[in-house]
């Protein structure tokens, strides 16, 4: 299964800026104020590297949706 959809989900916790996501996959993500998602990025060369991302986020705000 692909990842075709990467996002910030701030419905029960808040993202603290801490910059786990882009130490995981700075190619797909950065941290000026809080995590965004880089544009065009293909989510299938970077599938480990997001999951990892979402696991280490403190604050589990990390969604990600496979197809």
């Amino acid at each position: 299964m692909a990842i075709v959809k990467v996002w910030l989900d701030e419905s029960e916790s808040e993202c603290i800026s801490c910059g786990n996501c882009a130490d995981a996959a700075p190619e797909v993500f950065e941290v000026p104020d809080k995590m965004v998602v880089k544009p065009g990025v293909d989510f299938s060369k970077y599938e480990d590297e997001i999951k990892e991302a979402a696991d280490i986020c403190p604050t589990e705000v990390i969604k990600y949706e496979e197809n």
